[in-house]
């Protein structure tokens, strides 16, 4: 399934933006975009939502026949929990997650035993954890993390953009997770000179006109065979004002639904 995240709506929802929509809103667009996904991820005001309020969004996401899936950072086993309960109220089957967090920076022991203190609770309630590859932690010891965990609902949340900060090369990080994929975040990424030709910039494209080799991801993971959710973010550049660079947003999210449509 096709699906947008919160980083589609990053500027939107930016305090820049006078107008930022409601996540109901970010449900209405996706559903008038044509899909039925939304991952929440990384969004502030979720935790600070009273359960009635809570309630009301899924119901509303319930309405509009819109699947749902949560993303949160770190592995502090409260937080994994309060967004096991959140993601009840949702029906979400998913919840992305990363090994470190703003506050927290378990060392590979460390996160070992605060997943294994946890799996059994993704288990019981039927929802996957699934951890991003990013810079700040190799895609194989990553890998190694779950595998010495070894509980069928904790997995990867794939984005092979993340790690090309990490000097990591994207086509790897997609075979090395490739057995243990949950999730996609697809995004395109690029390298620019700079003015004057000295260094260059790394930031997102729009889907297909960058470096993600996407045909090589969809067939190392089996995407096609529609068991593997794939969710569009952007790393929209600043445009030089908000509207601008929030336009460029909304068109990058209309043309990766229709790139991904063509591919899948």
């Amino acid at each position: 399934m096709i699906g947008l995240g919160s980083y589609c709506f990053y500027w939107q929802n930016s305090e820049l933006n006078p107008n930022p929509p409601s996540l109901i809103e970010q449900f209405e667009i996706t559903i008038k975009l044509g899909l039925n996904l939304f991952q929440i991820c990384d969004y502030r005001p979720l935790l600070a939502m009273s359960q009635l309020e809570l309630e009301q969004a899924a119901l509303k996401a319930q309405h509009l026949n819109l699947a749902i899936e949560l993303g949160t950072r770190g592995l502090e086993k409260d937080n994994l929990l309060r967004h096991i309960e959140i993601a009840r109220v949702f029906d979400a089957k998913l919840i992305r997650s990363m090994v470190y967090s703003d506050t927290s920076r378990p060392s590979h022991e460390e996160a070992i035993k605060l997943l294994s203190d946890v799996a059994s609770n993704f288990e019981v309630a039927g929802i996957r954890l699934a951890l991003e590859t990013y810079e700040e932690i190799a895609t194989r010891e990553l890998v190694g993390i779950v595998l010495a965990v070894g509980s069928p609902n904790v997995g990867i949340c794939l984005d092979p953009g993340n790690v090309v900060a990490r000097l990591e090369d994207p086509k790897e990080c997609v075979e090395v997770t490739a057995n243990h994929v949950f999730g996609v975040h697809i995004k395109d990424f690029s390298f620019e000179r700079q003015p004057g030709w000295v260094g260059f910039t790394f930031s997102g494209s729009d889907l297909g006109t960058g470096l993600l080799d996407y045909e090589h991801l969809a067939r190392t993971t089996n995407i096609k065979e529609g068991n593997i959710n794939q969710v569009i973010e952007h790393w929209t550049p600043w445009q030089g004002s908000i509207q601008p660079t929030i336009d460029l947003e909304k068109t990058w999210t209309k043309n990766s639904i229709q790139y991904l449509r063509r591919r899948t």
